[in-house]
């Protein structure tokens, strides 16, 4: 009785055995399926530069649609940091500080501008309402939105030490907004400007004559021109060409992640910063010949008139034509009244 006992647990163990055994080679199978049979060790999965690029990277888990948000610090956002923070800052120092210590230096040395006959008492149309109504329009909302940007860049290192947390904070909050809102005006008047003008700013022969010849800017000479000089015609462009790059950077920061994700809007702030501390240096040096640097310049866009005798200098082409259309539409007199 014992022995049939004894072979009948065998066998039940050997059953057992054998469906464990089984059970093991079930489960493993699919694992092992899954697994490469070699190991690339120049997969992205594995490459080094790949691991560092994750190292110090702070993520977790939101509950809000935007899933972006869930990266709080990043590499690329440390990069961009030390960009705005440190390269951005010598970049514009340079370019305006560089563009005034040039101005200063070409007044010390070449002095203003003057009308060489002196002014004949007598006036001429140069530009009418509409156009020094856009003129200023623009300009005025240029002026607000360089100094509200450059706060973004220098504020907190120049002016919050002379101005305090309370007061600095008051400023940033005001130069914000009207940054974003006077953004929209001065994109209107660059698109004005940019039709008004167009054809008047063609770059041709005469220009390279101009540029030859110094434009009445360096030296004595007086080239001729057209209604708008070589100079003229290079602010023209540089309104346009740069207000528009900088309009649409900056549209794609006021309004984020439409189109663009983290990257695109690193990219568009970087545009946005360069090309505006260019644009503000270029500014300063029209700025400069328009008031203090040429005689007789300001009136242009003051009252939309400029004396005759300025005329002939620097756009003597232009006060022919203007002569010409005036006697061909039979005014008696092409001129404007004598100056009081």
């Amino acid at each position: 009785m014992l022995g049939i006992l004894a072979k009948f647990l065998m066998k039940v163990r050997f059953i057992a055995g054998a469906l464990a055994l089984a059970f093991i080679i079930a489960v493993a199978a699919p694992v092992s399926a899954q697994q490469p049979i070699s190991v690339n060790p120049t997969a992205s999965a594995v490459q080094e530069q790949q691991l560092l690029k994750e190292l110090n990277k702070i993520q977790g888990r939101v509950s809000i649609p935007d899933k972006r948000s869930d990266v709080l610090e990043q590499p690329a956002g440390r990069e961009w940091r030390q960009w705005h923070q440190v390269t951005l800052r010598w970049i514009g120092a340079i370019a305006i500080l560089g563009m005034l210590a040039l101005l200063v230096l070409f007044y010390l040395v070449r002095g203003q501008v003057k009308i060489v006959s002196g002014l004949s008492g007598r006036k001429v149309v140069r530009f009418n309402a509409f156009e020094r109504f856009v003129h200023w329009l623009t300009a005025t909302c240029f002026i607000i939105l360089a100094i509200s940007g450059l706060n973004v860049t220098f504020g907190k290192s120049l002016l919050l030490p002379l101005l305090g947390p309370s007061a600095f904070t008051t400023w940033s909050e005001l130069a914000k907004y009207s940054h974003n809102f006077l953004s929209f005006p001065f994109t209107i008047g660059v698109v004005l400007i940019c039709l008004m003008w167009i054809g008047s700013n063609i770059p041709n022969a005469t220009d390279v004559e101009w540029v030859k010849r110094g434009g009445g800017i360096v030296g004595k000479d007086h080239p001729p021109a057209g209604h708008f000089n070589a100079g003229q015609k290079l602010i023209y462009w540089i309104v346009v060409l740069g207000g528009g790059a900088s309009a649409i950077s900056g549209y794609l920061l006021l309004f984020p992640f439409y189109g663009t994700g983290i990257s695109g809007m690193q990219l568009a702030q970087i545009v946005h910063s360069v090309v505006a501390v260019l644009f503000i240096a270029a500014m300063l040096g029209h700025i400069y010949i328009g008031t203090i640097g040429m005689e007789g310049a300001a009136g242009a866009m003051g009252e939309g008139t400029v004396d005759i005798n300025w005329a002939k200098q620097h756009h003597s082409l232009w006060l022919k034509d203007e002569m010409s259309n005036a006697k061909g539409s039979g005014q008696s007199r092409p001129m404007g009244t004598p100056a009081e």
